[in-house]
């Protein structure tokens, strides 16, 4: 006689609430729309990167959604800082 195993289904019915970290500015800059913000954020112990206005009324952008070292996340704010001078506009803006 043969047994055959069956594991038990491995999905749960509770839905995940992620852990959150605190949010840390990590530069501003001019826009064409007002002042905005890039913002820094571990969430489930990943690094993400939001662009936000920092008054007004406007769009929120996830920029970066998994950074691994600091010099990755030190890199990413100078180039992305670069191009918001030259463009005058979030550089993210026109990509969601």
């Amino acid at each position: 006689m043969t047994t055959t195993l069956t594991p038990a289904p491995t999905t749960t019915n509770q839905a995940h609430t992620p852990t959150r970290g605190q949010r840390v500015e990590l530069a501003r800059y001019p826009s064409d729309t007002g002042e905005r913000l890039l913002i820094g954020q571990r969430i489930d112990g990943i690094v993400h990167v939001f662009d936000e206005p920092l008054a007004s009324e406007g769009p929120s952008f996830t920029v970066e959604t998994h950074l691994e070292t600091n010099s990755e996340l030190q890199a990413l704010v100078a180039d992305y800082l670069a191009k918001a001078k030259s463009l005058g506009y979030a550089p993210m803006h026109g990509w969601y």
